[in-house]
């Protein structure tokens, strides 16, 4: 099927774009390249520009006769989002409605969109599934909650079905080494990690050691890129089955511990991980891992990949590509 991926030139977007084509899809990604590589794209047909472009988006459905559409792009960082909320509510839900709107037009009527955990804010119970009470605590994870009713809008008025994966923590890179993800923009745990032991930054620190956890450090669930990518070609086959609209948890049910983090790295990279025990930071879980229950009912997925093989994979690509894609040298502050 010919499918169009928005944000595919970003981490998890060029995972998935690699993902459809080795299962037979044929793939244009648009793109800002705000923060995406053309490099990550490997030669995949890219048209440079805004989802917001309804006359670009649609024309683009039209030349490729698009079947089926693959929504990455969006700004991501939870501080930035608090920081300068209606460039988030702009971008990511006026976009994204803008987008569907568009594709819905030339007759695109299967969409997988990239939600997230953060919709559920703190879960009450553990682990977390998709009856959680949706109560985001940040503008970002608001913008993927209200994307979210967009979708389930455009199902119900205009029969554009869709899935929402929520993500839990994707990490790691390719296994062939190809493409992976760039770090100069990334706030989470494992690039921070690498960073620290490569002496790209200073060390790491972990916000608390005094949790309820065996170690004291916070536990999340994290998943490896490619199981995520594949994911989203089951879900987008899902759709063309028949399948209706619906939102998934995608994670693995296993949580892994900060600690867990650094002393993995430790292992594989043969480098001590330096880091420094800092107080508990506000806001954040004790604990947050997936119940994978329905996403496995559903697509028939699950993950095929734990810490060690995100970990290796991840020291493989970020020590042998330490300055990241070309086009995005220089943009590391």
């Amino acid at each position: 099927m010919n499918v169009l991926v928005t944000g595919g030139a970003g981490y998890i977007g060029s995972h998935t774009v690699r993902a459809l084509q080795a299962a037979g899809h044929r793939v244009v990604v648009l793109d800002s390249l705000e923060t995406g590589a053309r490099e990550a794209l490997l030669g995949t047909p890219l048209a440079v520009g805004d989802i917001a472009d309804s006359e670009l988006v649609r024309q683009l459905c039209r030349d490729h006769a698009i079947q089926g559409l693959i929504h990455f792009a969006a700004y991501k960082s939870v501080g930035e989002s608090m920081q300068y909320p209606t460039r988030y509510f702009r971008n990511n839900v006026a976009g994204t409605s803008a987008l569907v709107e568009a594709a819905a037009h030339e007759g695109v009527q299967r969409v997988v969109f990239s939600s997230s955990c953060s919709v559920y804010g703190t879960p009450a119970q553990m682990p977390a599934a998709e009856s959680a009470p949706i109560q985001p605590e940040s503008v970002y994870a608001e913008t993927k909650a209200m994307s979210e009713q967009v979708l389930r809008w455009m199902h119900a008025t205009h029969g554009v079905r869709s899935v929402s994966l929520r993500y839990f923590n994707a990490a790691g890179a390719s296994l062939d080494n190809a493409i992976g993800e760039d770090w100069s923009n990334a706030a989470n745990l494992i690039p921070l990690v690498m960073k620290a032991t490569l002496g790209r930054q200073g060390p790491v620190q972990v916000f608390g050691a005094d949790y309820p956890t065996p170690d004291g450090t916070c536990i999340r669930d994290y998943i490896h890129v490619d199981d995520l990518a594949d994911a989203h070609v089951r879900a987008l086959q899902y759709l063309f089955d028949g399948g209706a609209t619906t939102a998934l948890n995608v994670g693995t049910g296993t949580g892994s511990s900060v600690l867990d983090v650094i002393r993995t790295t430790e292992r594989v990279s043969g480098r001590p991980v330096p880091y420094d025990l800092v107080g508990r930071r506000q806001g954040d879980p004790v604990t947050v891992f997936a119940d994978p229950t329905l996403v496995r009912a559903t697509l028939g997925w699950t993950p095929q990949h734990g810490l060690d093989t995100i970990i290796e994979s991840a020291w493989r690509w970020h020590s042998t590509h330490i300055d990241g894609y070309p086009s995005r040298r220089g943009s590391d502050g």
